[in-house]
């Protein structure tokens, strides 16, 4: 008896003390996660038009930190009730960028898996589109979605030719005919070229430096669903615009990540998910 007491009381010690090391590693465990998760979303919003709202926010955080320091109960109401709107604001706001961030999730676990015609298709894209922002070659690209757009369409050029990155890059040369409007791909097919869209009417979120293209963009993406962008020729920056909102400066790898965010395509076909009637004609030969 006496040595299942010793035991017993040999194992409740044990497990004690092993429970005020981990109260102890607690702290720095937190720590360290607070560090990762702050660091990865200022690399994810860095260098883009959501940036200049989080240093805003985090004006106001530290007004707060302030008005609770100095005994402040105004103020610190003040904040209180911004912080209650703003938690919803920023969610509307940041809508895109928070769905991106969780689709690159699940892009991450397919690093290594088998290359689709999808893949192939976007890394065709990427490349053209940004070999184009290198040159600073102006251009407006819309990625048909759910919603027709032969009604933009059927008053352009009509081409129906398998993409590919050199006749891409060919249409919008300044010295083509083409250059003039915007291109609309359907599926892998480059629907239509020269393309006339409706210019935006509230484009305050446009800066100065975006012109007639970016009104374009962003016009078309308040009607429609799909994915639109627009690559600078002054800058050499790459815009995507969609729902009416219009990201500025993505980068290549955000690029693709926002492109598999918006068009899921099963693992062997990409015109099953972009051109579902298409796939119905075939399925009826």
């Amino acid at each position: 008896m006496d040595n299942v007491a010793n035991s017993s009381i040999y194992i409740t010690a044990y497990f004690f003390e092993s429970m005020n090391i981990f109260h102890l590693m607690v702290p720095g465990i937190e720590i360290l996660i607070i560090a990762v998760t702050i660091y990865y979303l200022l690399s994810f919003f860095w260098n883009t038009r959501a940036m200049d709202l989080v240093f805003g926010l985090l004006a106001f955080l530290l007004i707060y930190t302030f008005s609770r320091w100095f005994y402040l109960p105004v103020i610190q109401k003040l904040m209180l009730y911004f912080i209650n709107v703003a938690v919803i604001a920023l969610l509307i706001i940041f809508q895109p960028e928070l769905r991106l961030a969780l689709s690159r999730l699940s892009v991450k676990g397919k690093k290594y898996r088998e290359m689709t015609e999808f893949d192939k298709f976007l890394d065709a894209v990427s490349q053209s589109i940004y070999r184009m922002a290198e040159r600073r070659i102006g251009a407006l690209i819309l990625l048909e979605n759910q919603d027709s757009l032969d009604e933009f369409a059927n008053k352009a050029v009509i081409l129906n030719a398998q993409f590919s990155p050199e006749l891409l890059e060919s249409i919008f040369i300044t010295t083509t005919p083409l250059h003039d409007g915007a291109v609309i791909i359907r599926g892998t097919t480059i629907l239509s070229a020269a393309t006339i869209l409706p210019l935006a009417d509230d484009s305050t979120q446009l800066s100065k430096s975006m012109g007639t293209r970016h009104r374009a963009g962003l016009g078309i993406s308040q009607l429609t669903d799909a994915l639109i962008i627009v690559i600078s020729e002054e800058t050499g920056k790459v815009s995507i615009a969609r729902d009416g909102i219009m990201t500025r400066g993505v980068k290549i790898d955000r690029f693709k990540g926002i492109i598999r965010s918006v068009f899921t395509p099963p693992k062997s076909h990409i015109e099953s998910r972009f051109d579902i009637i298409g796939q119905i004609k075939k399925w009826n030969q």
